[in-house]
C-alpha cells in the first residue's frame, strides 16, 4: 500500500468512530470470551483494577507494578463502548499488552459512586467527568507512573486522551505510544502511526486499517 493509504490515516480514525459497527470478522483469528453487559449496562473485563477510586492510589499502586494508569470511561447504551469490548479487547495481544504495561479503572460518565481525583478531591464520578471535561464514551485517559505522588488534576495530569472507537491498529499503537513515552520525541501522534505502519510494510506486512484484528 502507498502514500495515498497513509495519507487516508487521520480520515480512517475519525472515520472509525462514526461508522457502523460490524459483526466479527470470522477469519479465524483468535479471540478471547465476549464480556456481557452487566446489570449497571456497563461491560466490565475481569482483569480491570477493582479498587477503592483513588486514583492517587491507583497511579501509585500502578507505579509500584512497573506500569502506567489508564482511565476507561464508559455509560451504558453506549455502542462504541460495547464494540471496543466486542472487538478490541477480545484480541490477545491487545489485552495482553495492556495487561502487562498498565492498570485499567472504569468510571462511568452517570455514574454515583465517590471518586477521588489525583489531587485529593472526592466527588460523584459524574462530577468528576465534568471537572476533566469528559463529554464522550469511550474516552480513554493516560497517566503516567512518574507522575504518581503529583497533587494535580487528573485534567492536568494526563498525557493523552483518546476518545471514540478506534480500530484495533490504532488503539493498541496508541497504548505502545504512551507505555513508550514517544511522545517526548514525536509530539504528532499521526507520524508515530505512520512510522509503525511502514516499518510493519517495510517487512512485507499489510496493514488493514479497517479490520477488526490485528496483522
Amino acid at each position: 500500500m502507498g502514500g495515498i493509504f497513509w495519507r487516508t490515516l487521520a480520515v480512517v480514525a475519525v472515520l472509525a468512530a462514526a461508522g457502523p459497527a460490524r459483526a466479527d470478522s470470522g477469519d479465524g483469528h483468535p479471540t478471547l470470551p465476549k464480556v456481557e453487559a452487566s446489570e449497571d449496562g456497563m461491560y466490565h473485563q475481569p482483569w480491570f483494577h477493582e479498587g477503592f477510586l483513588d486514583l492517587g492510589e491507583d497511579l501509585k499502586e500502578a507505579a509500584a507494578a512497573g506500569k502506567d494508569l489508564v482511565v476507561l470511561w464508559e455509560q451504558r447504551g453506549c455502542p462504541y463502548c460495547k464494540k471496543t469490548h466486542d472487538v478490541n479487547l477480545r484480541i490477545p495481544r491487545i489485552v495482553n499488552y495492556l495487561k502487562q504495561n498498565f492498570v485499567v479503572v472504569q468510571l462511568d460518565l452517570w455514574g454515583a459512586r465517590e471518586a477521588t481525583d489525583f489531587d485529593g478531591e472526592a466527588m460523584e464520578e459524574r462530577k468528576l467527568a465534568i471537572k476533566w471535561g469528559i463529554r464522550y464514551t469511550p474516552t480513554v485517559q493516560f497517566f503516567k507512573a512518574a507522575s504518581a505522588g503529583m497533587a494535580k488534576s487528573g485534567k492536568d495530569l494526563e498525557v493523552h486522551r483518546l476518545f471514540g472507537y478506534f480500530f484495533p491498529f490504532h488503539f493498541l499503537t496508541t497504548f505502545q505510544y504512551i507505555r513508550e513515552a514517544a511522545y517526548e520525541t514525536e509530539p504528532n501522534f499521526q507520524r508515530y502511526l505512520i512510522t509503525k505502519g511502514e516499518a510493519y510494510q517495510a517487512k512485507g506486512g499489510e496493514v488493514d486499517l479497517m479490520a477488526e484484528h490485528l496483522p
